[in-house]
């Protein structure tokens, strides 16, 4: 069994287009939480999102190419790229059949279905661009990333939806501790601020109606009421230890668990209690050989909506214990970047791993209303300043998927 360690991130986010700019804003305080600019909210119940500011796909790509790539697509790249850039591999000295990708998504590219499929209505299937499958289905932003990079390795796009990319970094941790690859890419992406994706989401009662953004995205508070959807990308570099000393490579911190279950119980409602969110947590413990309370910091799924901060909130106490889960500082960070879908793991990954490296546990913010039901430490508006040892990232996604990874200070 090898140990595995991170020693790259990328990011681009609603509150930042590369890592430093992200993390900054978590450090602030940053909500990136707007009216959405996208497409005519008009008749739309939902107005608010968060969306990737200062964008222009051609400050990133060629016009042609951009032209043949799902925003999905291009933030993976743009977060893959920085990553990549961050950890100082070099091509040249790599063996890029031992590189491999696993990226994911929720939704996969959403726009370009929605865009063509009106096409098709109102001009005739002739008119569908031969460009739709390639752009749209959802593992391309694996794929895209792997040519990009030049990666030969495995390339897997793992679709759980919210948990997406947690579980991307979960396998990819698999693949470099039991000895498939060096070096894997993982994280999520996700652009899903769509007419038609914002629509479905609405009409579940998925997302909150607040048109006030300090009171949309507000997990643990007791009038959370929805998610706000968000989107971006957040990729990480997991590479084998050797491997990362013996180039000299800067070690953010090192993955030691990774738990994923099944709720086996409900399409969208997890199962009474956070049960098997519990699990899952428990399993990436275990796999460390961590106890409860040895545990400084969980990043929450913390989704804003009022089941799924209860739910969580009970397996978080199931899994460390009643004394144990009193003591730990639990925050969500979705308060700031709102809901990333697929991509909220691999954003959240990367505020764990600058948790750890700094010691800085980020706030949950815009909380104001106590719930009895979420009563831990939600680390209420105000970041801390304090060492953090290990950390876990909790994923939850529609279907019953649960799945956390735990990180450990880098000595």
């Amino acid at each position: 069994m090898r140990r595995v360690v991170i020693t790259g991130l990328g990011a681009i986010t609603p509150i930042g287009n590369n890592v430093e700019e992200f993390w900054n804003g978590i450090k602030e305080g940053k909500c990136g939480i707007e009216e959405i600019k996208a497409f005519d909210i008009s008749n739309f119940k939902v107005k608010l999102a968060a969306e990737v500011k200062n964008y222009n796909a051609e400050d990133y790509f060629e016009k042609r190419e951009a032209k043949r790539l799902d925003k999905f697509s291009q933030y993976a790249i743009i977060a893959a790229r920085e990553a990549w850039k961050d950890s100082k591999l070099d091509k040249e000295k790599e063996n890029m059949e031992r590189v491999g990708i696993v990226v994911g998504s929720g939704i996969g590219g959403i726009k370009t279905i929605e865009t063509e499929n009106k096409k098709c209505i109102e001009k005739g299937p002739d008119r569908v661009s031969p460009m739709y499958i390639p752009m749209g289905i959802l593992n391309m932003a694996t794929g895209n990333v792997a040519i990009d990079i030049g990666a030969k390795g495995e390339s897997v796009a793992m679709v759980t939806a919210c948990a997406s990319g947690t579980h991307c970094i979960g396998e990819a941790f698999r693949m470099v501790k039991h000895g498939y690859q060096d070096i894997v890419l993982a994280g999520g992406t996700e652009a899903s601020i769509t007419p038609l994706s914002i629509a479905g989401f609405t009409n579940i009662k998925a997302l909150s109606k607040s048109e006030d953004k300090t009171r949309a995205s507000i997990p643990f508070d007791k009038e959370r009421n929805g998610f706000v959807m968000g989107e971006g990308a957040g990729v990480i570099i997991l590479e084998e230890l050797e491997h990362a000393l013996a180039r000299g490579a800067k070690i953010y911190a090192e993955i030691v668990g990774y738990g994923a279950t099944s709720d086996a119980y409900h399409i969208t409602s997890p199962a009474p209690g956070g049960e098997g969110g519990a699990r899952a947590m428990k399993i990436a413990m275990e796999e460390a050989n961590v106890k409860p309370e040895d545990i400084t910091y969980i990043n929450a799924h913390g989704t804003s909506t009022p089941l799924n901060d209860s739910c969580e909130t009970q397996a978080i106490k199931t899994a460390l214990g009643e004394e144990n889960a009193k003591k730990v500082m639990v925050s969500s960070t979705k308060g700031h970047t709102g809901h990333l879908l697929g991509a909220a793991g691999g954003i959240e990954a990367i505020v764990c791993t600058k948790s750890l490296e700094e010691g800085f546990v980020p706030a949950t913010i815009n909380y104001k209303v106590p719930d009895e039901e979420c009563d831990l430490d939600v680390v209420p508006n105000k970041g801390r300043k304090t060492e953090v040892k290990y950390a876990i990232s909790n994923s939850l996604g529609f279907g019953g998927h649960n799945s956390s990874i735990l990180l450990k200070k880098w000595n």
